[in-house]
């Protein structure tokens, strides 16, 4: 049973927290606050921030610079950066796509299938976990590991093989002696695997996109969302569809922090997409948080992504199985997903784990259509057609 009054001291934060985070900013003379790590506070870097966004965090081991940035860019789209020349960060994740790939699940360098659905670059630097669902995973730097370096699946298939091969791959290109001495100056051999994941982290973690239709609208462009999108906005945050629940904030996921977050929530949920046999389970290789922690409670929890360029990201979910924005109503409306037959058959409704917001809720066909105008008023193009974040290699 849901308290009614936990749920409405929810929602209003979700509403007021990105007023209070500009508030807060003014208040302190517009000052990077970190209240950690002083150190971290302090950046040059140009995070092109809309007002009321706070700063994300700043690792204070690898912080922010322009020429790491472009140091990253120029590694995340180069294929010398696998196993066996063939793959860049990039093939996973293209801008246009809001930086997925646009398959069900992503193909590592090798032909090898990833259980998961490649998950959007937006905003990565105000995540609070990378990946689906582990709860250890809470730098980028950590997350870069297994992409470069995982065996099952293989991704860009780095091993002890071929290291030394494709870290010469990166010394034989002419544009890398300038960008490595640029970015890492006070090194005499940059090159290492040590700095190329942290010029990329830099790159990716620079991946701000605050100029949709919806950020215009809060700035005081009444005319940025249409009729419909501000009808889709009303119900996105109503108790009825309890969206914002796990969507909510600026960056739109619930799974955020920022430089005034004192007390940082990692939290998973079970959406009742599967629920094998009746017995909650999921299917092997996406069993979500379990496989990290192999409690019970945590099956089919994931990580609940941002929704800013959501209309650009199809297909959905963890394991790219439901195809478009419409579906994905029509899954949340049902309060999860009946598998009627097959080896996952099960009526992921009644899983035992699932997530007490995902109820199920009645929707009209119009209101299904302005919920969906308001998912689309996410949309940056700027963000997917930036220069800036564009493969630099053409």
């Amino acid at each position: 049973m849901r308290c009614a009054g936990v749920r409405r001291r929810s929602r209003l934060w979700t509403l007021l927290y990105p007023l209070l985070c500009s508030v807060m900013l003014v208040a302190c003379g517009g000052s990077e606050t970190h209240l950690d790590d002083e150190a971290a506070n302090k950046t040059a870097f140009d995070w092109a921030l809309r007002e009321g966004v706070p700063l994300p965090l700043e690792p204070a081991a690898n912080p922010m610079t322009e020429t790491k940035f472009q140091l990253g860019r120029h590694l995340f789209y180069d294929a010398r950066l696998s196993g066996n020349g063939t793959q860049s960060c990039s093939s996973c994740h293209h801008q246009d796509k809001a930086f997925t790939d646009g398959l069900v699940v992503s193909v590592g360098s090798t032909g090898d299938s990833h259980p998961r659905n490649s998950q959007t670059l937006t905003n990565v630097a105000y995540n609070a976990t990378y990946t689906w669902a582990n709860p250890a995973l809470i730098t980028i730097e950590a997350q870069m590991h297994t992409p470069l370096f995982s065996e099952q699946p293989v991704e860009q298939g780095i091993d002890d093989r071929n290291r030394d091969a494709v870290l010469q791959r990166i010394l034989d290109e002419p544009r890398y002696e300038a960008l490595f001495a640029e970015a890492f100056p006070a090194q005499g051999s940059p090159v290492s695997f040590a700095n190329i994941i942290d010029a990329i982290a830099v790159f990716v973690r620079g991946m701000t996109s605050f100029n949709a239709p919806f950020d215009r609208y809060q700035l005081g462009q009444r005319s940025a969302l249409s009729a419909s999108a501000l009808r889709g906005q009303e119900l996105f945050f109503s108790e009825a569809l309890e969206c914002f629940h796990c969507h909510g904030g600026y960056n739109f996921s619930d799974s955020t922090v920022d430089r005034t977050i004192a007390f940082v929530e990692r939290p998973f949920h079970n959406t009742g997409l599967y629920n094998i046999g009746g017995s909650g389970d999921f299917p092997p290789d996406n069993q979500g948080v379990f496989e990290a922690t192999g409690d019970p409670s945590d099956m089919g929890k994931f990580r609940a992504p941002t929704l800013r360029n959501i209309a650009l990201t199809a297909p959905y979910m963890h394991d790219g199985s439901i195809a478009t924005l419409e579906a994905v109503v029509e899954f949340y409306a049902a309060g999860g997903r009946n598998v009627a037959s097959g080896p996952y058959a099960g009526d992921g409704r009644t899983n035992p784990f699932k997530d007490s917001f995902v109820s199920g809720f009645a929707i009209t066909a119009q209101q299904q259509a302005d919920l969906i105008a308001f998912l689309h008023s996410l949309t940056d193009e700027s963000f997917v057609t930036s220069p800036r974040f564009s493969n630099p290699w053409e």
